[in-house]
């Protein structure tokens, strides 16, 4: 009976996770890089923008959005 209860606990907890919005949930990330900034993203036109320095111009980039 306990494996039971155990697993109704462990199922009611995937489902209450699976009922909050995905932006609401937080994914973990780990990441291989050469050197990492950390800015605000300001407004553009109808877009959002990041200013990196130049000598990452033609470099690959990858943008986690934390908040």
């Amino acid at each position: 009976m306990d494996d039971r209860v155990a697993k109704k606990k462990r199922s009611s907890d995937v489902l209450s996770a699976m009922d909050e919005p995905p932006f609401a949930r937080k994914s973990k990330f780990e990441v291989y890089g050469e050197e990492m900034i950390e800015k605000e993203v300001k407004q553009s036109g109808n877009s959002g923008r990041v200013y990196l320095p130049p000598e990452w111009v033609g470099k690959h980039v990858k943008i986690i959005r934390i908040e």
